[in-house]
């Protein structure tokens, strides 16, 4: 009898089901899964260019610390979104964050009010949303468990404001705009409320939505010549009212919270910024000494300089790695709720200082700096100088 046919159909049959297996490398790559860290910031529309540099921030974050978790093979992954600096935006968004069961870690948002009602969808999931640059009380004021922040507060922010105007630019008057958002109204509110306790007069607090013509504004605050005048906003409105206000001939000293920490405001409103004031839960990353090296890197990869906000992202990814190491150990696989877990535990020294959360998820003490404007020349924004850099330990629960 002829074997051999028989044996050609057993190496046949052999390699067949070899072929069927995937590749050892595939199951060395795949093996473990995949891990998804998501942001959600504006990278489109007049906020861009925050939003941008905290996408980039933790972009380069996951490039330079997902080694260890890929080593215990894993794959690591940003997913960008795009919230537009719009509140229904940034809920869309976060449907969809919680539907991918591979993100275990969202870090966003820039706006307060996107942050806060898409927060309440990351809540159904227990998904750790660490924020590096929402600064509205109640996002972490709720008590939610799975929300924290690597950045101060507007009810600390705002009275430091006013602190530095009456105590440094000796303000006795005040004419107050905001931007009627969450963010913008709410620091306002804080700085309105501790200038009054200083004794600063108050002459107006108005409320607008306008982006170009300030005039039905800018007139009655130039009759009535406050010492100063603060802004509660953001850049892309705060930039053309200074620049309106100071050709209209008003001569008043100028002060806004952390919105206006972009290099877009010297772009876009030129001479009428130089020498103003601003104060900011970030700043430049050359006022850290330990992030030296984060902007030579963000500088080398991207092409420009780190915005206010891209170290902070850059440690809330830090962070959040930190937790998803601590729960794969072994080669475990990661939940939500165990990285929300971790996510509390974790003490993490960065680059702009180290963090570590109380019980609301805030940090328990906050770089505040206020800073001023140098230059019209956008490039410099990074050069601007800090008149005064305050650590000040989050206040208690309510």
């Amino acid at each position: 009898m002829n074997r051999y046919p028989v044996r050609l159909a057993l190496v046949l049959a052999v390699i067949l089901g070899l072929a069927a297996l995937p590749a050892a490398s595939n199951l060395d790559a795949q093996g473990k899964g995949t891990i998804k860290i998501a942001s959600q910031s504006p990278l489109s529309g007049g906020q861009a260019a925050l939003g941008e540099g905290i996408k980039l921030g933790v972009q380069l974050a996951l490039e330079k610390l997902k080694g260890g978790l890929e080593k215990r093979g894993f794959k690591v992954e940003l997913v960008p979104f795009d919230d537009q600096a719009k509140p229904d935006v940034g809920v869309a968004n976060a449907k969809n964050i919680i539907a991918d069961k591979d993100i275990m870690v969202i870090i966003g948002h820039l706006n307060s009010g996107v942050a806060i009602p898409s927060s309440e969808v990351y809540k159904e999931v227990n998904l750790a949303m660490v924020s590096p640059a929402n600064t509205a009380p109640d996002v972490t004021d709720r008590g939610y468990k799975n929300i924290f922040r690597v950045c101060g507060r507007d009810d600390v922010q705002g009275p430091v404001g006013a602190e530095f105007a009456k105590g440094t630019l000796k303000a006795r008057s005040v004419y107050i705009i905001h931007d009627k958002t969450t963010y913008g109204q709410g620091v306002a509110e804080f700085f309105k409320a501790d200038a009054e306790k200083k004794g600063i007069k108050v002459l107006g607090f108005d409320g607008t939505e306008e982006k170009s013509n300030f005039d039905p504004i800018i007139t009655p605050i130039k009759a009535k010549n406050p010492d100063l005048i603060y802004f509660g906003g953001i850049y892309e409105q705060a930039g053309p009212f200074f620049k309106q206000a100071r050709e209209k001939g008003v001569k008043s000293k100028f002060l806004g919270p952390d919105g206006l920490d972009s290099s877009d405001l010297a772009r876009i409103a030129g001479k009428a910024v130089v020498g103003m004031y601003y104060t900011s839960v970030a700043g430049p990353a050359s006022l850290y000494p330990q992030a030296k090296q984060f902007a030579q890197d963000f500088k080398r990869k991207f092409g420009r300089n780190p915005e206010p906000f891209a170290a902070q992202a850059y440690d809330a990814t830090a962070i959040a790695i930190k937790a998803l190491e601590a729960v794969t150990k072994g080669g475990k696989a990661p939940t939500r709720d165990a990285v929300t877990s971790a996510v509390r535990d974790v003490k993490y020294a960065g680059i702009t200082g180290t963090v570590e959360f109380d019980d609301k998820g805030d940090p328990k003490k906050a770089v505040y700096l206020v800073l001023q404007v140098g230059s019209e020349d956008p490039a410099k924004w990074n050069d601007n100088k800090a008149a005064r850099i305050l650590t000040i330990a989050a206040p208690r629960k309510k």
